[in-house]
Formats: structure tokens, C-alpha cells, sequence
């Protein structure tokens, strides 16, 4: 999608009161594109990022990927590496509840990154994590296949799709 077809998250919050929840004002913007939204992919992952390198490897759809990191910010989960190839594979955007790293070449990347800070740090790598499990942070629950829109204004999430 581009951004020209991605609701506002202020339009979809006025419009759709009943069926948005909003998340926490927690993230910053790191990717190339700022307005993104699909549905939910998730990942549950401890101090190792081996399953999001699988996830972006994977064709994405269009989807955004939702990593739950436990809001760590002493390693980073994604970085432009990762960025890279979720763009070549499709994903419309990844979200990191938790860092991010590479934050010269992540703008440089066509798909959406929001992350709580930057860490140079790499993660640990022993192919730990779940995949397509309901995770929660920032006041909001994320179930896989749900609908996430973000832009500048912040983090909407849905059960359908909306707009």
C-alpha cells in the first residue's frame, strides 16, 4: 500500500471509535515510510531475533509484523539488514516493542519501522520464540491477523479492516 490509501490513525479513531484501540504513545518512526497498515503478523521473542530474520525472509503480503521484545532496550531486535529484506519480500511495516539498530539505512528502507529506542547492540541467536501468538504491550492486545495502522499520529489496531 502506499501512502496515499492509508487511513489516517486520527480519521480511523474518530470514525470508528467502537472498533480501534489505541496504543500507548511509546514508538518512534525508523523506516522509509512513515503511514503504513496491514494485517498482523506476531512474534514473542526473548533476547534473540532468529525468528524475525525468518519472519522478513518469508514473503510478507503486505502484512506488519508485530514483535513483542518484552520492551527491552539493551539489544536491538531489527536493523537494516532485516529492513532490507522484509521490503524485497513484501512486509508493509515491522513494529518493535523493543530497539532497533541501523538507524542510517532503515530510513532508506520502503516499508515502516516503528521501535521504542536505538541500540547498537546485536541480539542473541538461538532460534527462540513464538510465531502467530496473541502479544501485548503498550496497552493494547495484538492477536495475528488483526489490522494495524500507524502513521506520525501513532498506533491503531482492529479486529477487520477498516477505511
Amino acid at each position: 500500500m502506499t501512502s496515499t490509501t492509508i487511513p489516517a490513525t486520527t480519521d480511523l479513531s474518530d470514525d470508528y471509535p467502537d472498533l480501534v484501540r489505541h496504543a500507548e504513545s511509546l514508538f518512534r518512526d525508523y523506516g522509509g515510510r512513515i503511514a503504513f497498515c496491514g494485517p498482523v503478523a506476531t512474534l514473542k521473542v526473548p533476547d534473540d531475533n532468529s525468528k524475525v530474520r525468518e519472519a522478513v525472509e518469508s514473503p510478507g503480503g503486505g502484512r506488519v509484523l508485530v514483535v513483542d521484545g518484552g520492551g527491552a532496550l539493551n539489544y536491538a531486535l531489527f536493523g537494516g539488514n532485516l529492513g532490507k529484506l522484509a521490503e524485497k519480500n513484501g512486509w508493509a511495516g515491522v513494529v518493535v516493542y523493543g530497539c532497533v539498530r541501523d538507524t542510517a539505512e532503515l530510513p532508506e528502507c520502503a516499508i515502516g519501522v516503528k521501535a521504542l529506542a536505538a541500540h547498537p547492540k546485536r541480539s542473541n541467536k538461538r532460534g527462540l520464540g513464538e510465531a502467530d501468538v496473541p502479544v501485548s504491550f503498550a496497552g493494547v492486545t495484538i492477536a495475528p491477523g488483526e489490522w494495524l495502522y500507524a502513521d506520525a499520529d501513532g498506533i491503531v489496531i482492529s479486529s477487520e479492516k477498516l477505511g
